[in-house]
């Protein structure tokens, strides 16, 4: 049985927002339980849910400022709805970062909806899909990804087994659970087999709450405090730290990396150093990393003619 919905696609402060922008916000963002389909323009997903099985969903917009969202089973309910609205970040609030983008030329364009980076429906998923990242090519990162969502997560009604979608990303319970022999010979993910493991461990047990990073208020946990606190995890270093800082919502980081550097050379005409990249953004105080990777990343969507 199949069902559908629309979501306006408005932001928390009445904002525009870019759905397929937001879909394309990422490279990360095309990893299971997603996948993306640039012909079709759609988004399919699978959200776990607080109670039941999960459920794989097909999101696309469907005229001026809506979505649709269709089940592909189950039934339509507000949890499975809070989890797209939360995975395509329509409840947060850009009019603070649109108001300093408007007086920007080279940024101006993103108060037309741009700006919201597709997140997972946890912390938890942002930082393990981070840590496939490191140190390995991209078909690394989606061989990792792909063994750990097909074998571990749970699937939704009518899933292939033998592939990772249609199946949630795993709890930390499963993947604390899962033993070392799957991380070195099914998801092959090297020395990140460990700290995978002591990562889910940690969480599971409520040794970490990772959740909180995303919930708290910036004047109670400030920026400084959550990095430090992504250091300490196994597995993040500087780089992993700031992209998922990036990914629960604290812009005030730069990702610099191997990508993002040659990247700004190359649109701004020749090579700048580190220090001279974050003068260039330090005008967007909290919303400086996300300046930057939108100043970056604005070709990645055709604007229309």
């Amino acid at each position: 049985m199949t069902w559908s919905a629309t979501l306006p696609l408005r932001g928390a402060g009445g904002e525009r927002v870019d759905l397929w922008r937001t879909i394309m916000s990422h490279g990360v963002a095309d990893l299971p339980p997603n996948r993306i389909d640039e012909k079709r323009r759609v988004l399919e997903t699978t959200v776990a849910l607080p109670r039941g099985r999960p459920q794989t969903l097909v999101v696309r917009e469907c005229g001026s400022g809506k979505a649709s969202v269709t089940g592909k089973s189950g039934k339509r309910s507000e949890a499975t709805l809070d989890g797209v609205r939360h995975i395509l970040r329509i409840d947060e609030d850009l009019s603070e970062f649109y108001t300093l983008a408007a007086d920007d030329p080279d940024l101006d364009w993103v108060t037309q909806g741009a700006g919201r980076l597709m997140r997972s429906q946890t912390v938890y998923e942002d930082v393990v899909k981070t840590i496939c990242t490191t140190n390995t090519a991209w078909s690394g990162t989606v061989r990792m990804v792909n063994a750990i969502v097909q074998h571990l997560g749970e699937p939704a009604a009518g899933a292939a087994p033998d592939s990772p979608f249609g199946h949630a990303f795993p709890s930390p319970a499963a993947m604390a659970a899962a033993p070392e022999s799957f991380y070195r010979d099914v998801a092959r993910s090297g020395y990140r087999g460990a700290y995978l493991r002591s990562l889910a461990e940690s969480v599971a047990s409520g040794e970490i709450d990772l959740e909180e990073l995303a919930t708290a208020d910036p004047d109670d946990l400030h920026d400084d405090e959550v990095a430090a606190r992504l250091l300490s995890l196994p597995g993040v270093g500087p780089y992993a730290a700031a992209h998922i800082m990036m990914l629960i919502g604290r812009y005030s980081r730069l990702v610099l990396d191997s990508w993002t550097r040659p990247t700004y050379a190359s649109l701004n005409g020749r090579k700048a150093k580190d220090t001279a990249i974050e003068r260039r953004f330090r005008r967007y105080g909290r919303y400086s990393g996300l300046a930057f990777w939108l100043f970056l990343t604005r070709d990645w969507v055709a604007e229309p003619v």
